[in-house]
């Protein structure tokens, strides 16, 4: 006697096994049989949601670093992680925030931390038990991408709740948050969060704060969510994410070890902490979390430049060149292409291969023409060969792209003065100095310019 399995636990089957596009083709044959199969209508619109979710929690961040701070600055020997430009402190970690990070497939999704597989699990164990307000507002919001009608299901599901169930006022924060509306979606959370203690809200209300600039408001609040939830590893990161954005790098590592202590396979804890050992002279140290990540089965492009490098810096020159190549091998913008041909460019200026340095510097630029670093370290190498003016065209453009380095200022300062500009000199001695007011170099030379200005 053959035995079938009811069409509709196998459609569940799937959904749990994350096979979404069977279950929701199952779903299909279910409804065209019953149009009216309430389960299959909520178990084929999870499924059809499952497969475009991203946690909201996730995107769109956009917090202080990218509009107060810049990326560090680069000396002539620069040792350069790869990472955006957008003004993060470069770890070689792509979170899933970036717009380079977010989940191109179902596959990259379940891998990258907090996405659609570890946000929240499914209501029950059975899809005729599911809300199918919930699945409605998740289908409507993630796979319609209609945040209006969302927002309108929210406030109605809200107000038959009669304002006392927490899980609707989060969605209604999240719409509001969509739309822009800050202020509003801060009132939802903080209302959800009276009413129950998620570490889910904290993050959502935290994300707010972050956005309107308000980041010690957020460190406060994932501080009361661990006072809630003590060790809980998403609180701890996103403490240690905003101490990262605001320069403390020294908070930020302590908080990412506390991460470590609770979760050992933590990749950005590992890959932060490693970017902070390569910046702290500690290459060997930093090359032992980068090849933790390796056997954990990382494997892309940023990983294997950050190798290269910390290979490099600790002498280790028989795998630098391998680990460049692989880092090519693996690229997949011209971006990334460019970062690695710049530390290509700096591992040759370490062995003094000039020749090689110079075409390593071309090809960044042939990738990536806004560059700033690799147009000052040209303009050093164009310097040695005697050619000034276009040394000196190579360093004003490295300085009008990237401002906030110091290096370009400074250089031009050094030419300016060689060739008798005195005048040029002092201004972008002044601009280096604004940039890094420490850097004994550049209060040197503006002391010896004043005292030059004086005597005439």
């Amino acid at each position: 006697m053959e035995v079938t399995i009811d069409p509709l636990f196998l459609a569940w089957s799937y959904f749990r096994r994350r096979k979404l596009q069977q279950c929701a083709d199952i779903c299909t044959k279910i409804l065209q049989d019953n149009p009216y199969d309430q389960a299959a209508w909520s178990l084929k619109t999870r499924a059809l949601t499952e497969m475009v979710y991203i946690d909201e929690v996730e995107v769109d961040q956009e917090g202080i670093a990218e509009m107060m701070l810049d990326e560090s600055s680069i000396a002539q020997v620069a040792r350069k992680f790869h990472g955006t430009q957008s003004g993060r402190p470069i770890t070689g970690f792509v979170r899933p925030s970036t717009q380079s990070g977010r989940p191109g497939t179902m596959e990259q999704a379940i891998k990258t931390p907090r996405t659609a597989s570890t946000a929240r699990p499914v209501t029950s164990a059975s899809g005729r038990f599911i809300r199918l307000g919930t699945t409605l507002f998740e289908y409507i919001f993630h796979h319609e991408n209609d945040v209006k009608n969302a927002l309108d299901l929210a406030a109605q599901a809200t107000e038959h709740a009669q304002f006392k169930d927490w899980w609707w006022k989060v969605q209604l924060g999240k719409c509001y948050y969509r739309l822009g509306l800050y202020r509003e979606a801060e009132k939802q959370f903080r209302s959800a969060l009276n009413h129950q203690e998620i570490v889910d809200t904290y993050l959502y209300l935290a994300k707010v704060y972050q956005r309107l600039d308000q980041p010690i408001t957020a460190l406060n609040l994932f501080k009361q969510g661990l006072d809630h939830f003590p060790g809980e590893v998403t609180l701890l990161t996103g403490i240690a994410r905003i101490h990262e954005e605001m320069n403390n790098i020294s908070s930020a590592t302590e908080y990412y070890r506390d991460v470590l202590k609770q979760d050992n396979t933590h990749v950005e804890a590992i890959a932060c902490i490693g970017s902070n050992h390569f910046y702290t002279d500690q290459p060997e140290i930093a090359l032992r979390f980068y090849r933790r990540l390796l056997q954990m089965g990382v494997y892309n492009c940023q990983l294997y430049n950050n190798l290269g490098l910390c290979c490099f810096y600790a002498q280790q020159y028989d795998m630098t060149l391998s680990s460049f190549e692989r880092a090519l091998a693996l690229s997949t913008s011209d971006e990334e292409q460019a970062d690695v041909w710049y530390n290509i460019g700096h591992v040759a200026v370490g062995i003094a291969d000039l020749t090689l340095a110079y075409q390593c510097f071309k090809l960044a630029l042939a990738f990536n023409n806004d560059h700033a670093e690799a147009y000052n370290n040209l303009a050093v190498l164009e310097l040695r060969k005697g050619r000034v003016e276009q040394s000196k065209a190579f360093l004003q453009t490295a300085a009008s792209l990237a401002s906030h380095m110091y290096e370009p200022h400074f250089n031009l300062s050094i030419l300016s003065e060689k060739i008798g500009d005195l005048q040029s000199s002092y201004t972008a001695a002044q601009k280096a100095e604004d940039a890094f007011p420490e850097h004994v170099d550049t209060q040197q030379l503006l002391k010896q310019l004043r005292v030059h200005f004086a005597a005439i």
